[in-house]
């Protein structure tokens, strides 16, 4: 009896499914989330990337050097260009988790021509603003709501353009 059920095959199919189904599924839904987590770098990304351009082509007058101090609306109008890319307050985040203004900084340096080599729209031996445009955004993966958890991991991303003024 003993030999005649090693030899019987008509259960094999599905022992090796049983077996090979939960490293299946592992590997498709860690794909899916791998995919959603370079997808929401990407947006951080273009988004901060944005509020730069943005913020680089206010008026000379928001930026003072050698302070590099922002003056006006351009800290606020910037943050929600970014996060929203709207204008206005109140927008639809671009990402789910992206609800706080706070999480995008804006700040300005000053890079000296003082050489005077370069003469450029600013003039020569004058200092150059440069807008800095940083975000922090909290992760929110695709299967929170069956309770996987991504806290702890952020989308950082960092860009820098200099002030055109038009």
């Amino acid at each position: 009896m003993l030999s005649r059920l090693l030899r019987q095959q008509s259960g094999a199919a599905a022992a090796e499914m049983a077996l090979v189904a939960p490293l299946l599924i592992a590997l498709m839904f860690g794909s899916m989330e791998l995919g959603h987590y370079f997808y929401s770098e990407h947006v951080v990304v273009k988004a901060v990337r944005d509020g730069a351009r943005f913020a680089a082509r206010q008026s000379f007058a928001d930026f003072t050097c050698p302070a590099g101090t922002i003056g006006g609306t351009v800290v606020a109008d910037t943050q929600n260009v970014t996060r929203t890319n709207q204008l206005a307050a109140g927008g639809t985040p671009r990402l789910a988790g992206w609800t706080n203004a706070a999480s995008v900084s804006v700040t300005a340096t000053c890079v000296s021509n003082s050489s005077g080599t370069y003469v450029t729209a600013y003039g020569s031996g004058t200092e150059i603003p440069i807008v800095v445009v940083q975000a922090s955004v909290p992760y929110t993966s695709l299967f929170s709501v069956i309770g996987f958890n991504s806290a702890g991991l952020q989308l950082r991303a960092t860009e820098r353009a200099v002030v055109m003024g038009i």
